[in-house]
């Protein structure tokens, strides 16, 4: 009996986590500009990137889960210091390099706005 319940929880635990990596949506948001396309940084990519490298430590919904809260984050942090955070990681338990380069920096302008 106990095996098979251990077995479910594990189950239960591997997709859940599975579900939380996320496989967002591949959206095309580049514009047109006369004479090719632009790639657009917005909220809508900062949201699919959040989905896809956050979401799992930080929350569906932003509030928190093993990372902390960060519905207001830009009330605590600069835009570079988020930038460097996400860079550099942070002790407690923020890794480094989980999001880099343009994505990176589209990260720290939208967590920055939220106060």
């Amino acid at each position: 009996m106990m095996k098979k319940l251990l077995t479910l929880l594990l189950g239960t635990s591997l997709v859940m986590g599975l579900a939380a990596c996320g496989g967002g949506n591949n959206k095309d948001t580049s514009k047109d500009n006369g004479g090719g396309t632009e790639q657009t940084s917005n909220a809508g990519d900062a949201q699919k990137i959040y989905d896809q490298k956050c979401s799992s430590c930080h929350g569906g919904d932003m509030k928190g889960a093993m990372g902390p809260n960060l519905t207001k984050v830009g009330s605590k942090y600069s835009k570079d210091e988020i930038l460097d955070i996400l860079k550099n990681g942070k002790s407690g338990g923020m890794p480094a390099k989980v999001v880099t380069g343009d994505d990176a920096e589209t990260m720290a302008t939208w967590l920055a706005a939220k106060k």
